[in-house]
């Protein structure tokens, strides 16, 4: 009887001897370095500068005072949903500081979001696709990034790892997903609703003959177009038809002025050109009924053909932008469905080249938008300790509005933000519940004092604005009552500012 083979230790003569355990180990340690070059848009610059961001952190801070007791008029609520970014990041805030704490959260936001959606590519494509890295970067920094939507922007990564595992479906897999669905939840209910819906659509595509599905597909298509009459006849909501240029996802990369339409351009151009390939290698019958395909002409034809604003009962204020966010789920199924289509040299090197302009017109914008925000922090500085403060310095050159919020962050442990929008809104975990001497009651008072449209109360009063003369130097000025606010304009990538009308 002979005896059986005796387990022994892997050792490196293994390794040379079977390329199967090499190539796993070297599939699996390429992603540290690949996810510390996608992290470095995260410090490059001494602030990351990404719209809400700077609200978020604020937040955190006025979530500290409230809890001490100082900030009577103000308090934290309990919620299910739009609160897990919020929740990190104000834990980060009480261990490592506001700047650390930005970073890390944003970092862990961004990794968990662009490998979701690269985990969320390959299983449709059945194999790893790394040329559609580059583009699924770019998305991960495009406009709903540089807008600080972090609560939906964790939620869609998460939702893309959890259909990831529902592709291949299984038992662990399925619970594996069913458990990152309650986790984006608290996250943003908005990629877990749209998500949900195209897992029932595939369970009901794979069990239909595939003749069938383009009726399948049709028939969705319907329901959209009739949840969209529903929607406007029962809750005050605005649709538009220039939600037509948003189909794509490709309008991502258009995050502050101009130049990034050329990007744009050449990103329809590159997946036009693996769309033709695609055709060819498959056919067109294949991938018209293919189940990717579906999700992503449903995706388009949602954020088409539904309101992108919503007024949701028990809120004080829409949800905003809902078409323009959902462009980024819609750019991410556009990669999944060219996933499948064969790979060249010519497109690694287009997509390569694409992304490194993205990314070098980002690095220069955020340094000019640095650099401005260094002016408000000198202005702020001057701020006695515990004043109210408003910025209606408005920068309306930019699609992603950076300047919007910089005085939220440069307030902190300082003054108070007296337009920030978030407390009164309901939609956040810090809610104003009378009024206070710390922030504005009411969220069209926010949105008038931002804008420039407000006209001063005494009750406001002592109260000071910032502005900004000819030259790019912030200022600081008192209000005074029965007076607006005012605007200056300020464009911040050209640093000029156009003059008072």
């Amino acid at each position: 009887m002979s005896a059986e083979p005796i387990p022994r230790e892997t050792s490196a003569s293994d390794l040379k001897a079977n390329p199967d355990t090499r190539n796993w180990l070297q599939r699996r340690l390429v992603y540290v370095p690949l996810s510390l070059a996608l992290l470095l848009p995260c410090y490059w610059q001494p602030r990351i500068q990404a719209g809400d961001l700077s609200s978020h952190i604020y937040n955190a801070w006025l979530t500290e005072l409230i809890q001490s007791g100082r900030t009577e008029g103000l308090a934290i609520v309990g919620q299910a949903t739009n609160v897990l970014f919020d929740l990190i990041l104000y834990t980060l805030f009480r261990w490592l500081g506001p700047d650390w704490a930005q970073r890390l959260a944003v970092s862990g936001a961004v990794l968990i979001f662009i490998w979701g959606s690269f985990a969320f590519v390959c299983a449709i494509a059945g194999r790893r696709n790394w040329y559609a890295l580059p583009v699924l970067a770019m998305l991960g920094y495009g406009w709903v990034f540089h807008m600080g939507f972090f609560n939906f922007y964790l939620a869609l990564g998460l939702c893309f790892w959890a259909m990831s595992l529902v592709w291949k479906s299984g038992p662990l897999r399925l619970a594996g997903a069913a458990a990152l669905f309650a986790v984006a939840y608290a996250a943003h209910a908005l990629p877990v609703v749209w998500s949900l819906a195209l897992v029932g659509y595939l369970w009901i595509a794979r069990l239909c003959p595939e003749h069938f599905r383009p009726r399948l597909l049709t028939a969705g298509i319907l329901l959209l177009i009739g949840a969209h009459f529903l929607v406007m006849r029962v809750l005050t909501s605005l649709w538009s038809p220039s939600q037509l240029t948003l189909a794509t996802g490709g309008d991502q990369l258009w995050v502050f002025d101009g130049k990034y339409y050329y990007l744009l351009g050449a990103l329809l151009l590159f997946w036009g050109a693996l769309l033709l390939d695609l055709l060819e290698t498959h056919g067109g019958r294949r991938v018209a009924a293919s189940i990717p395909l579906h999700w992503c002409v449903l995706t388009a034809a949602g954020i088409v053909v539904l309101p992108s604003t919503v007024l949701i009962p028990g809120f004080l204020h829409s949800l905003v932008y809902i078409s323009e966010r959902m462009s980024l789920a819609a750019g991410v199924c556009a990669c999944a469905v060219l996933a499948a289509a064969p790979a060249r040299g010519f497109h690694k090197y287009a997509v390569s080249a694409l992304a490194l302009v993205f990314f070098v017109f980002l690095f220069r914008d955020e340094r000019k938008l640095n650099e401005f925000e260094d002016r408000v922090d000198r202005a702020v500085a001057q701020v006695p300790a515990g004043q109210r403060v408003v910025s209606p310095i408005v920068g309306f050159d930019l699609r992603a509005d950076a300047l919007v919020h910089m005085l939220d962050r440069a307030c902190l442990g300082r003054c108070f933000s007296y337009a920030d929008y978030e407390p009164s809104t309901a939609q956040f975990r810090v809610r104003v519940i009378k009024p206070n001497p710390f922030v504005v009651f009411r969220y069209g008072d926010s949105w008038d004092l931002q804008n420039g449209r407000y006209v001063i109360q005494q009750a406001d009063l002592p109260l000071l604005a910032l502005g900004i003369k000819d030259n790019g130097e912030v200022t600081v000025r008192s209000l005074k009552a029965g007076a607006a606010t005012g605007t200056s304009e300020w464009l911040a990538l050209q640093n000029r500012k156009v003059p008072d009308r």
